[in-house]
Formats: structure tokens, sequence, C-alpha cells
């Protein structure tokens, strides 16, 4: 789950960036950015997954496996994983368009690309939850500990991402976005922060496959 998130992030922290896209050209740094969202999309999944493995009634007569889908609605980590997911599925839609008109028409600009408002604010809901669950309090300052720096570093960046979507509305007036520099920018941070937090649950992965795993026989 770690790793998707790391190679998902990647790609948002690169694509809106002016020196890739001259480098690459508009219809790879498209498909980065479509490539980003499957990634974040398939984490997204495990991380639902992570969630509901918490929980004793989803788990399976071994204990090991769980559902990948609960309906568990008093669970405010439920909610947040769930939310999270739909975003990731926003963000798949829009960077398919956006590969599609890249592809169509080769003189397409890929500065213009316009982060989903849907997916942004979902994002910013997951994280704000996720936020709550850790420190009480949304307005709380989070707790010195891992679990209380990473949902911190994550509302960071969804944050971002909530900028980004702002910056890159496009006026009906004028036809053009509000501002197309920060959007690109604050997409880069964003992606940025999410790299930063799926960095720190690699040894937080590592040291619960340890205590999970069997002892020799």
């Amino acid at each position: 789950m770690a790793v998707l998130f790391i190679l998902g992030s990647a790609c948002f922290l690169v694509g809106p960036m002016p020196v890739f896209l001259n480098l690459v050209g508009p219809e790879a740094d498209a498909a980065v950015f479509f490539v980003g969202s499957l990634l974040f999309t398939a984490a997204a999944g495990l991380q639902l997954r992570e969630t509901l493995r918490t929980d004793h009634t989803a788990l399976d007569a071994t204990g090991h496996r769980a559902r990948w889908f609960a309906w568990e609605p008093r669970r405010i980590d439920w909610w947040s994983s769930v939310v999270q997911l739909v975003g990731t599925l926003f963000f798949n839609i829009t960077t398919f368009r956006a590969l599609s008109t890249a592809i169509d028409s080769p003189s397409y600009d890929r500065l213009v690309w316009r982060p989903d408002a849907y997916g942004s604010v979902c994002f910013l809901v997951a994280g704000a939850l996720a936020y709550i669950e850790v420190s009480r309090h949304l307005w709380h300052r989070p707790p010195r500990s891992f679990e209380g720096g990473l949902v911190s570093v994550n509302l960071f960046g969804c944050v971002a991402f909530g900028v980004s979507a702002v910056g890159a509305y496009v006026l009906p007036a004028s036809e053009s976005d509000v501002n197309l520099a920060l959007a690109n920018l604050t997409t880069s941070i964003g992606a940025l922060a999410f790299l930063v937090g799926a960095v720190m649950l690699l040894p937080e992965g590592v040291a619960t496959d340890k205590r999970t795993a069997k002892p020799p026989r």
C-alpha cells in the first residue's frame, strides 16, 4: 500500500512541472497523471481493506483475511477510507479525460490540467476525518506520535490539492483559470506531502508484518 502511494504521489509531483512537460511531451505527461491516479486507487483500496482488518467482524474464520468492503458507518476511519477511495475514482475519470484530450489534440497544453474538484473535496474530507480520529477535534493539535505526524502531513497534502482545484477553476467570463501557476504548484506540493506520508508508512508496515508473522514450526 505504501509503495503504491509513493509511486502515485511521484506521478502527481512531477506531472505539473513545466520542465517535465517539455521533456516528455503532453501525451506522456497526461499518461503519467492517469497512471498516478490508478496507483492511488489501488492504494486506497488496500487502505480500506486494512481499515476493515482492524475490526474483528471483517475477518474470516482464519482471522487473517478481511472483506474488501463492509458497511461500518459508525467508524470514522471507515468513512475516511471510503471517501478517499471515491476521490481517487474521480481522479481516474479526470485524468483519463485529460489523456484523451492530449492524444486527440497534439497542441493541447498539459499545463491547463484541472484537478477534479470532486476528487479534491473527497481528499479534503477524508484527510480531515483521519485527523479528527487521531486528534479528537479538527482544531486540536495532533499528538506527538507517529499517527499524529502522519495525519498532519496527509491533511496538509489534501488542503494543497483543494487549493489547486480553486486555482484551476475556469472563470466563465474570461474562460481563463483563476491562477494556473498556483494550481500546478499546489498540486506538486500536495503530492509531495502524500509522498512523505507514504514513506512514513514503510517502517510501520514492516513492523506490522513482523508482529503478524507466524512463528516457525
